[in-house]
């Protein structure tokens, strides 16, 4: 807050109401605040606007997943989060005034976890008063739905703008399976609405886009089925030494390691990043790295000069199949996900993501939210969000609503309620409750409880999230992909590391499109990181660094890398492109542990373990407590802290 600001609150006293306006973010304030508020507001005139003049959503827009332009971790939504880790909320927020309103379970955050663990609490207690309370004006965190009416389509355009996919459902923890079948949710059937091979039966396939951030010209290498690497690296316009050595990567590595044991294999290569191991053990040309440094960015959402080695070796990176290594099973050193995972390539989706299992809860614990809650309903039927937050109903959800403090209503040894505070836009109004469930970030939960022990304290602060953002495009058609054969496209060095065709899943009722002239999503994934710091320091360097980002450079980067994809193919940024929204998760992927950045991995003792202990008749879930970036670890941590409360 400025020093007029400041003083201004002083003369008005402490207890006036205040609005998010006065506690935007410090970082971005003199910076980038302003141009993100702008960005966010509606235009002047009949329709409203959220991004540039350009894009336009009607006011009467029925849900958030209609807004285009700038969502998730808005301004808006982080402005007080970020007022209380700066010491700039209390000075100015007033006495919090009770609601009067009490509950048997308060739940804050309304992602996956949060929802999840408010479901499993009213399975266990059908009976059971439930307030949800979240920052954001949507529900689902991370889980977003992005939603466009282009002309002449029948029904909407749907999207996904964060949390994707049932990955791996093989390898699913006993939580997340049995959440999908209370749904009744059955992934093999959800994996037979997409089409697999709409797009290569129309010679579409994958590719690589040498951009001039990295090679100073620009070059896309297209990667169909049965082009060998001697074959592709030819197009590469890297060095001619790069070359050679990037050949040998895929097709004849040496043993890097001669005479060491593979346990002693796995050793060195937990101790480098996977760039290191390129440099510095393959002893690459750099050109072999720069075109290898986007590779784990749009899962991990950091590049190579974080991503571990042996990781690396765990997702078949080239370079290591003459270490002899043994393939039919992870290392110890491999990151948890991997570990879990291996050799489970199963993964479906909703054309919407994970927001799809959000919806099915909150409308199966609040009457009249939705029209359906079954598996093949949910994408197309109607929703009533003023039905979240009636008295009347067991179980309500309070956007827009930042939770503020939480505290034991005494000892936490013997205490039998809790209160909570949020802000409500004007006020800190406050809520009583039996139990308690933090399914927010890690990071904020010691300035909510402010009487955590310390040690519990900074094993929170340890999990600082990865930053992310994924941008949903549509467009009026998708020719100029096929005419230039491809459906996904991994940059080099550019801003956006991925851009690719939304999947072609279609629900009952809800059709993909499956013509080049049909609307289409684009979907484009960036990944701020600083990665040469590594995850953790990275990650905070690159989340600044974003709230410096106002939207209209995000949407001209888009406009701008789309065309020196797609214009060989006809593509006009102009005229095809008919929305955008840009969902910025700055507080994205809960961090996992990995080597070599987490010297006691595996073996432990974890900080998780100590960060997500209860407190009283406060518990903790979320997927930082697991710590991994899944949407089953998000429903195992609810559950968890659900048993936790039941002792």
């Amino acid at each position: 807050m400025s020093d007029m600001n400041a003083s201004s609150a002083h003369d008005l006293g402490m207890d006036r109401p205040i609005s998010r306006r006065d506690f935007f973010d410090g970082v971005a304030m003199s910076v980038g605040a302003a141009a993100l508020v702008t960005a966010c507001a509606p235009l002047q005139g009949g329709a409203g606007a959220i991004g540039t003049r350009r894009l336009r959503v009607p006011k009467e827009a029925a849900s958030p997943a209609g807004l285009t332009g700038l969502q998730g971790n808005t301004a808006q939504a982080l402005s007080v989060p970020h007022a209380m880790r700066d010491d700039r909320f209390w000075p100015y927020a007033g006495t919090p005034q009770p609601t009067g309103e009490q509950y048997d379970l308060v739940v804050v955050g309304g992602g996956i976890s949060g929802v999840s663990a408010a479901f499993e609490w009213q399975f266990r207690n059908p009976d059971a008063r439930i307030l949800i309370l979240d920052n954001h004006d949507e529900i689902g965190g991370h889980a977003r739905r992005n939603e466009f009416r282009p002309a002449g389509r029948p029904g909407p355009l749907v999207g996904c703008g964060g949390s994707r996919s049932i990955q791996a459902h093989s390898a699913w923890t006993a939580e997340g399976k049995l959440l999908l079948g209370r749904l009744g949710v059955e992934p093999e059937k959800l994996g037979g609405y997409l089409d697999r091979q709409l797009y290569a039966g129309l010679g579409m396939y994958g590719g690589v886009m040498c951009d001039r951030e990295t090679f100073g010209t620009e070059r896309l290498v297209r990667l169909p089925p049965g082009l060998t690497p001697r074959q592709w690296t030819e197009r590469l316009p890297i060095a001619e030494q790069a070359r050679k050595d990037l050949l040998t990567l895929y097709e004849s590595p040496p043993d890097w390691f001669p005479g060491l044991t593979p346990e002693q294999k796995e050793e060195r290569l937990a101790a480098l990043t996977y760039s290191d191991f390129l440099l510095k053990v393959c002893r690459a040309h750099p050109d072999v790295e720069l075109f290898c440094r986007t590779m784990s960015s749009a899962e991990w959402a950091y590049g190579t000069q974080a991503f571990g080695a042996i990781d690396a070796w765990s997702s078949g990176y080239p370079g290591f199949q003459g270490l002899g290594l043994d393939s039919a099973k992870p290392s110890r050193y491999s990151s948890p996900s991997l570990r879990k995972e291996w050799q489970a390539g199963d993964a479906y989706h909703f054309p919407e993501g994970n927001q799809a299992l959000v919806r099915m809860m909150v409308g199966r614990m609040i009457p009249g939210f939705a029209g359906a809650t079954d598996m093949d309903g949910v994408t197309t039927t109607s929703y009533d969000y003023g039905r979240l937050d009636q008295s009347a109903n067991p179980v309500r959800f309070r956007l827009s609503s930042p939770v503020v403090s939480v505290s034991n209503d005494g000892p936490p040894g013997t205490a039998t309620t809790a209160t909570v505070g949020y802000f409500d836009g004007h006020g800190i109004r406050s809520v009583r409750a039996g139990s308690v469930v933090l399914a927010c970030w890690n990071t904020m939960i010691p300035y909510l409880v402010t009487d955590l022990p310390y040690e519990q304290k900074q094993a929170l602060r340890e999990a600082v999230k990865t930053p992310l953002v994924s941008a949903t495009v549509q467009v009026r058609g998708w020719e100029a992909w096929r005419r230039l054969g491809l459906s996904r496209a991994r940059w080099t060095g550019a801003y956006w590391c991925v851009s690719e065709l939304d999947q072609p899943v279609s629900m009952p009722g809800y059709h993909a499109p499956r013509g080049p002239y049909e609307p289409v999503n684009v979907h484009l994934t960036a990944a701020p990181c600083r990665s040469e710091l590594g995850p953790g320091a990275g990650s905070v360097a690159g989340r600044h660094a974003l709230l410096k980002t106002p939207y209209h450079h995000l949407e001209f980067t888009i406009r701008d890398q789309l065309a020196r994809l797609l214009g060989p193919g006809g593509f006009d940024p102009g005229a095809d492109i008919e929305a955008i929204t840009v969902n910025r998760w700055g507080h994205g992927y809960a961090p996992e542990y990995c080597r070599p950045w987490h010297a006691f991995y595996p073996d432990g003792p974890f900080p998780a373990d100590t960060a997500r202990r209860r407190h009283g008749r406060i518990a903790i879930a979320n997927s930082d407590s697991v710590p991994a970036a899944r949407a089953d670890a998000a429903i195992t941590a609810a559950h968890r802290a659900v048993a936790d409360l039941s002792v």
